[in-house]
């Protein structure tokens, strides 16, 4: 009898000792593991936040160079286009001025050419005017022979002084040595100094060259 009251003591006392739980502590530990979840994943997120910041910065930065060094290649093709531009039009200049001289040059030498050749034809007929003079001079006045030739010398004289062939004027005019050729001296106190007096063959210019010097007696 004794035995089993002890028995139930001993029951009734381990009883006592389970500790009484209730919904209220596991939903407490279920918050604070919640939370502890929570926390760690915020690291986490930041984490890859900041890895998305930096592959965006850095994806951005290549497309900053790329643009950058685009434009720097576009600005240096211009500046050399622009070079190129003006070397082209610095040559240009100069070959259409160098084309210009050679123009006038050759113009020059052309006319000078032409000059050359009309003289040394008309100095070949010098002759053949003498001789008409000549022969005039020893014609009769009436002789209609004589009439003739006279208007004959008159149309080659018209015909000169078309060309710009001029004779030149000596007697009465003072002794110029680029026009007349002194071949004889004479004392005269009729005229003036260094007058020329006589003219023994006539001379002519063409244009403003001479052709053949006048022939002429200078009085002292």
């Amino acid at each position: 009898m004794s035995e089993e009251m002890n028995k139930e003591a001993e029951v009734q006392e381990e009883a006592v000792d389970i500790p009484v739980t209730d919904g209220s502590e596991e939903e407490a530990a279920d918050t604070a593991q919640t939370a502890e979840e929570e926390t760690s994943e915020e690291p986490a997120q930041t984490e890859e936040t900041e890895q998305s910041d930096q592959e965006a910065e850095s994806q951005k930065e290549p497309e900053t160079k790329t643009k950058t060094s685009f434009f720097g290649k576009k600005k240096k093709e211009k500046d050399k286009f622009e070079q190129q531009v003006e070397e082209l039009t610095d040559r240009l200049k100069r070959s259409m001025a160098e084309f210009d001289n050679y123009r006038k040059r050759t113009e020059k030498e052309k006319s000078s050419m032409y000059i050359i050749g009309a003289r040394d034809i008309v100095e070949k007929m010098l002759p053949i005017v003498d001789n008409f003079e000549r022969g005039l001079a020893q014609a009769p006045e009436d002789d209609p022979f004589a009439e003739g030739m006279k208007m004959i010398y008159k149309q080659m004289m018209t015909a000169f002084d078309e060309m710009g062939v001029k004779p030149i004027e000596a007697v009465g005019k003072e002794f110029d040595p680029n026009l007349h050729n002194a071949v004889m001296h004479v004392e005269d106190e009729s005229v003036g100094e260094n007058i020329v007096v006589e003219d023994f063959q006539k001379g002519y210019t063409y244009k403003d060259f001479v052709v053949r010097h006048s022939m002429v007696k200078v009085a002292n």
